[in-house]
Parts: C-alpha cells; sequence; structure tokens
C-alpha cells in the first residue's frame, strides 16, 4: 500500500465471539487521531484502503500532506490510524450469531473504538459509508463519548420508498440482487471475478485493491465458495434503512458535527443518485445541523474506493470545522467527472 504504511488485523471481544478489525496506521506515529471507518451493507474493511491513504499518506502538498503542512491542525500529520471492522455478519465477523440491526453494530463499533484506545479523552472521527453510516449514527447516540465527528458517505438517511412502493417492495428493488449474490455459489475466486467484472459501477475503475477486495469476500473451500456477508445480517439490518427506531432517536438526538457527502450517481453508476435532490432539501430542512455537500464524479461505490474519491472523502474528514464554501468547492475540483 504505502512504505510508510504498517497494514494489520485483529480480532475484538463481542457479544458472541470476535470481531476482525483492519488496522492502517503511520509508521512510528503513536499519538494521533483515530478514524473509524465503517463498511457498508455486503462490504467488508477492506473497502478502505484508498481513503486510508489518502488520510495517512497523501502525495505531498494534498491534503495537508506537505513538510509545511505537518503541524497544521486538521492536516493529515494528524491522523495516526484508520480501523475499519468487518461488520458482525460480514467478511471474517460472519460467523458472529444475531440478532444484527444498527444498535448492536453500533455497540460492536464501540468495542472495536475502545480496543484501538478511544476514549472520552481521545474520541474518533467516525466515517460509515452506505449502511455504515446509518450504523454510524446510532454509535454517535448510544456512545457519544466516543465519537467527536461523523462524516456520513452515501447513507445515514433513511430511504424514502418510491409513489406507490411499500417499504418492503423498495428495499427488494434496492437490495433484491444483493440478495441474489449471498445465495449464489462460485467454483473458484476467479469465476468471483468474472462475476463482478460487468458491474457498471466499476467500469473504467477496476483496481489490484478491488480485485483483493472481491477475493476477500468470499467464504468456504472450492468449487462452493460463497460471498461472506450472511444473508440474515442482510435482512435484519435492512429494517433501519427506512427509519428505524434506533436510526430515528439518532437523528434526533444528534449532538456531534456531521457531513453527509452525497455521490453523483447510484449503486449502478446510473443517475438518479441514491439520495435524490428532494431528499437532499428535506434533510436541510429537517437536520439544518447536517452539513451536505455532493462529491461530483463519483457513484455510491467510487465515492470510497477509487483515489478521486477518498480523496474528497479524507478532505471532509481532515475539516475540524464545518467546511467553508471555498473547501466545499474544491471538492468539487479536486474530484474530476
Amino acid at each position: 500500500m504505502s512504505e510508510s504504511l504498517d497494514y494489520r488485523t485483529f480480532d475484538v471481544p463481542v457479544r458472541g465471539g470476535e470481531l476482525r478489525a483492519g488496522e492502517w496506521s503511520r509508521r512510528g506515529a503513536e499519538d494521533g487521531q483515530t478514524v473509524l471507518a465503517v463498511h457498508g451493507v455486503t462490504s467488508s474493511h477492506l473497502a478502505w484502503p484508498f481513503v486510508a491513504r489518502a488520510l495517512l499518506a497523501p502525495p505531498a502538498g494534498e491534503l495537508g500532506g506537505s513538510a509545511d503542512d505537518a503541524a497544521r491542525p486538521g492536516s493529515a500529520a494528524d491522523v495516526a490510524r484508520v480501523v475499519a471492522p468487518d461488520l458482525r455478519g460480514r467478511g471474517r465477523s460472519n460467523a458472529l450469531p444475531g440478532p444484527y440491526g444498527m444498535a448492536q453494530h453500533a455497540d460492536d463499533l464501540a468495542a472495536v473504538l475502545r480496543a484501538a484506545g478511544a476514549d472520552a479523552d481521545r474520541p474518533a472521527v467516525v466515517v460509515g459509508h452506505s449502511m455504515g453510516a446509518f450504523a454510524s449514527l446510532v454509535l454517535a447516540d448510544r456512545h457519544a463519548e466516543l465519537v467527536e465527528r461523523l462524516v456520513l458517505v452515501d447513507g445515514g438517511i433513511p430511504l424514502a420508498p418510491p409513489p406507490g412502493m411499500s417499504p418492503e417492495e423498495a428495499l427488494q428493488a434496492l437490495l433484491g440482487p444483493a440478495a441474489e449474490r449471498l445465495r449464489m455459489e462460485f467454483a473458484s475466486p476467479e469465476s468471483y471475478l468474472d462475476y463482478w467484472g460487468p458491474h457498471p459501477a466499476f467500469t473504467g475503475a477496476w483496481t489490484p485493491e478491488f480485485e483483493e477486495y472481491i477475493r476477500y469476500d468470499l467464504d468456504g473451500a472450492a468449487p462452493r465458495l460463497r460471498p461472506a456477508t450472511a444473508l440474515a445480517a442482510l435482512a435484519d439490518d435492512n429494517a433501519d434503512l427506512y427509519g428505524g427506531e434506533s436510526l430515528l432517536g439518532a437523528l434526533d438526538r444528534l449532538r456531534v458535527p456531521t457531513l453527509l457527502l452525497r455521490a453523483e450517481r447510484g449503486l449502478l453508476g446510473q443517475l438518479p443518485p441514491l439520495y435524490p435532490d428532494e431528499v437532499m432539501d428535506r434533510v436541510r430542512r429537517e437536520h439544518p445541523a447536517i452539513e451536505v455537500l455532493d462529491v461530483p464524479g463519483t457513484n455510491h461505490y467510487t465515492i470510497v474506493m477509487t483515489a478521486d474519491g477518498a480523496a474528497a472523502v479524507a478532505q471532509a474528514v481532515l475539516a475540524r470545522q464545518p467546511l467553508a464554501a471555498e473547501t466545499a468547492a474544491s471538492l468539487d475540483s479536486d474530484t474530476p467527472g
């Protein structure tokens, strides 16, 4: 990843067993900010290497990465580690039992943060992508002492069913393909790579990091390999995406600085995005404390799983205060369409 970065995995005791987490850290950095990165609904901690690199080892002159920036508050030099778990029911945490749901994920995330050294005196910046943004909001509600700020990446806001659809029907339309994939078997890692190859969200964005992410997302033995996410976890967690009690309460009680980044395009690289303009207008009306910014040139996945998207996310993470107009403009210009 980078000669100046270390990477390791570790296990954290939680209800029912151990939760796997990955950590990227700057070599020799003992003190500094911890960033907790929380992945999406069928993902894993390996969704985050681009963001970790952008936060911990940006090119000189970018994101506070130059020598002149080393002592500046909010620079990359302040971030010592990026910690990212495999959520309960996913990745190498897929054997952990249910029940699942955002409240359970929040408690698991709190255990990860404490294991990483976070506490009331050293709270973390928490970045959640997709479903991970929902879990991050509930974490900030249930364990507020561990969270300094939130960055929600194309997630966290209850989804609104399209006209004429029930929440259950809308959820099936949104995540039905994911559930179908979880029921499939693959003869080899290469066959799973072939399955992902035509995905429109990754056209022109296929990288070695993405290939490693796909290979990691397999469980079992050939020729009967299966995606690692437990199907029961997907079913249990989906209820909160349309406004479960723990999520709605967390939004109502939100008391940490929060930024929402919206990808320009949706899960299949299409328009409209996951959160259409009318939803963003509602967020601004109902939750004025949440700052909302668009990240052009990204879709729901590439906003964290490409270098350009990750640079925009890292810039948001490093902002100590709400982003001023000139910083928001730079998010637009730094992320090519």
